[in-house]
């Protein structure tokens, strides 16, 4: 992920380099204590899916090794 989405009062969320067009895309952003938080950019008003890092770092190893489709 590299295009960072700024906002003064919360997370930096970041937007993945191969998102393009029309904002079919989720974006993440680091959370305090080594959490992540995971959002619909479609729809950014509803509260982010929270994950800690373990958790996240598993499920996109299985996405990617095509464990979880």
């Amino acid at each position: 992920m590299s295009a960072y989405l700024t906002q003064d009062d919360g997370p930096r969320w970041r937007r993945s380099s191969r998102s393009v067009g029309m904002n079919n895309c989720v974006e993440a952003a680091r959370l305090d204590a080594g959490r992540l938080a995971v959002r619909d950019s479609k729809n950014v008003t509803r509260p982010p899916l929270r994950f800690s890092a373990t958790a996240w770092t598993s499920f996109v190893g299985a996405m990617r090794d095509g464990v979880v489709s």
